[in-house]
């Protein structure tokens, strides 16, 4: 395999994080540097600034429901990063992000495979958020929202979108640019009050409580792992 994603499987890091630490000569395999790209086995001895990785923990799945004023980031120097605030004894990272002022759904894991899938934006997987803005809402913004809408370096693809009152709606989107929502209400005039994520595929938030992470039901993995095709690859 990649040696990027020999540090995802042993749940050290994400791919990203691993090819920073290769590229900064960190990483060695048996007596040579590794590079980026370089293919490992199981004979092979791997080392981090010339400590050995040999463990592998057992692979973990949670959602987490992210306060307002949580950064997800992997680095324990930023004040209030998600690693931190989630606590968990093994080393897990974020899938994706959420941004600072919203709150809501967010999964975390050291399967890198699962980060992959579903990221990748090609698989359109669907994500549903509720929203509040500071003005009433009007059909025409329901309309251009649902349509489309231009947020400079971007035009949003066309998504579901139902009033859920006088300024809130939810909203479901396939794809994940950087503050979409608040891009696009803003993009149309008005302003996001409050943001909460509800929904990844089919992993509801329900009553999980602010600041509480629990692992994901084995059902709910399973057709999760189902819908990224990641049971047939285990299975290989």
């Amino acid at each position: 395999m990649r040696i990027n994603r020999f540090f995802t499987d042993l749940g050290f890091c994400s791919r990203r994080e691993a090819d920073k630490l290769i590229i900064a000569g960190r990483v060695r395999i048996n007596d040579h540097v590794a590079v980026l790209g370089e293919q490992v086995s199981e004979t092979d001895k791997v080392f981090v600034d010339s400590v050995p990785l040999t463990y592998l923990p057992p692979k973990v799945y949670i959602m987490y429901n992210k306060p307002i004023g949580i950064t997800c980031t992997t680095e324990r120097q930023i004040k209030g990063n998600i690693i931190d605030a989630v606590n968990h004894p093994l080393r897990v990272f974020p899938i994706g992000r959420l941004d600072k002022e919203s709150s809501g759904l967010i999964l975390l894991t050291n399967d890198g495979d699962i980060v992959n899938r579903i990221l990748r934006e090609e698989f359109q997987h669907e994500k549903e958020y509720v929203v509040e803005v500071d003005k009433d809402l009007n059909q025409d913004f329901l309309n251009r929202m649902s349509e489309g809408v231009d947020i400079g370096d971007h035009f949003t693809r066309p998504c579901k979108i139902k009033s859920l009152g006088l300024r809130k709606f939810s909203i479901i989107l396939m794809e994940g640019k950087n503050r979409q929502i608040r891009r696009m209400c803003e993009a149309l005039g008005f302003k996001v009050k409050k943001l909460q994520r509800v929904r990844i595929m089919n992993l509801h938030l329900n009553q999980l409580k602010t600041g509480q992470w629990k692992d994901i039901p084995p059902d709910d993995l399973r057709i999760l792992k189902e819908k990224l095709n990641l049971l047939v690859l285990e299975a290989n």
